[in-house]
């Protein structure tokens, strides 16, 4: 049996009373602590920036490949589907799906008021899956089959309030061109992503209306929206795709189309990195200034040891495989109460938000695993790494001395 760790058993928080077992106790629930809250920190973090991208993406794709045009005309200007990149795109494998759209300005007009908003047409290829989750009342748009214009819009819950609009409303869009032209449409269906960009401005409707009203034909449309099986490769995948578009057509990443966005979810990363150095500092303290209190404590049994003829590692390693013990009740308490909470707040939505300020109306949490390990294995490392700096104190303890009565 190893002789270090028997009696690193018996002098721990369950075999002892008083005083040293308060310092277990301590020690234990500080690093806890530090990990539910790191856990929970991630979690959040995760969901915060997976719902908010997801909204974005949902709208816009991954990236917009459009007509490559010097003029800052809201109107766009109209590219082909019998482009070469619309037709063999599916020969790239990153790329899952592509969708066609095409915006044109507007004023929408109902009973009593009138607002400027942005109609973005979309045909049946529109990946409605994803934005179903945007979408809280009534129906998306139902495509004709012979091709006609469907005149029905969905429009979002901001623009509904300001025009007091409802599913089943009928109004009227005046299209901005010359000579003005307008079309009766129903709104079907509500949607709300609380993302100013989008809520305040954007109509969704039936791209052949605009191909309607600018005169375009079946194939001509304002651009596309790409979509990557893996979001994470939007930044990798960027050059490959420039290169394979046609010479007239340019390449927007929604990343930097909508900066203001994704530049804000980088800086709660950096808030949250910040963080878990705060967490990582204060764990590490705690648990050296809990081993020199321990051993400060045990100077007599330390003494005692040394006398019997205990060698200083054995007893370096008392200490050490003490404070493992502790590190390890610990961690697993901390895992308990991190993940706990993310199951709670997953299941029930318990915490709710202002999704005026937040972008979102309950506390998101994403499980991603690799960061909840990589956190467990940072904080066992460190942890245990400065352990050996107080337990060096021991082979300094001078036996005669500590173990001398008064």
């Amino acid at each position: 049996m190893n002789l270090s760790y028997f009696i690193a058993k018996r002098i721990s928080f369950k075999k002892t009373g008083g005083f040293t077992g308060t310092i277990h106790r301590i020690a234990v629930a500080s690093i806890a602590l530090g990990l539910s809250i790191m856990i929970i920190s991630f979690l959040i973090l995760g969901g915060f920036q997976e719902v908010i991208s997801n909204k974005v993406f949902s709208f816009t794709g991954h990236y917009q490949v459009n007509r490559f045009v010097m003029s800052q005309s809201l109107d766009d200007s109209p590219t082909s589907t019998e482009s070469n990149f619309y037709s063999n795109y599916n020969s790239l494998d990153n790329i899952r799906h592509v969708q066609v759209y095409a915006n044109k300005p507007g004023l929408l007009k109902g009973e009593e008021e009138v607002e400027g908003v942005m109609m973005k047409g979309v045909g049946p290829g529109f990946d409605s899956l994803s934005f179903k989750s945007s979408l809280v009342k009534g129906r998306f748009i139902q495509f004709n089959e012979n091709g006609t214009a469907a005149n029905e819009i969905v429009i979002s819950t901001r623009i509904a309030r300001k025009m007091l609009l409802d599913v089943g409303d009928r109004v009227t869009m005046y299209f901005v061109q010359d000579p003005p032209r307008f079309r009766r449409m129903e709104v079907v269906g509500l949607y709300e992503t609380f993302l100013e960009d989008f809520d305040d401005k954007i109509v969704l409707g039936d791209i052949q209306v605009i191909r309607v009203l600018n005169d375009w034909d079946e194939y001509q449309v304002g651009g596309f929206e790409v979509f990557l099986k893996d979001p994470k490769e939007i930044d990798g995948y960027e050059e490959t795709l420039y290169d394979f578009i046609d010479y007239d057509l340019r390449l927007v990443k929604v990343t930097d189309k909508f900066i203001q966005i994704f530049d804000w979810l980088e800086l709660l990363n950096n808030n949250v990195y910040v963080f878990l150095a705060l967490i990582l500092f204060v764990a590490a303290f705690n648990m050296v200034s809990i081993l020199f209190i321990l051993i400060m404590e045990r100077t007599p049994m330390i003494g005692l040891l040394k006398a019997l003829g205990a060698k200083n590692r054995q007893i370096r390693n008392i200490f050490i495989w003490n404070g493992v013990r502790i590190i390890g009740r610990g961690m697993i308490l901390g895992n308990l109460i991190g993940l706990g909470f993310g199951w709670i707040q997953e299941h029930t939505q318990l915490i709710k938000l202002d999704p005026e300020n937040y972008y979102m109306s309950f506390v998101p949490v994403f499980w991603n695993w690799p960061v909840i390990i990589g956190l467990n294995v940072l904080i066992l490392l460190i942890t245990t790494a400065v352990l050996f700096i107080p337990a060096m104190i021991t082979s300094n303890v001078n036996p005669i001395k500590s173990i001398k009565f008064d």
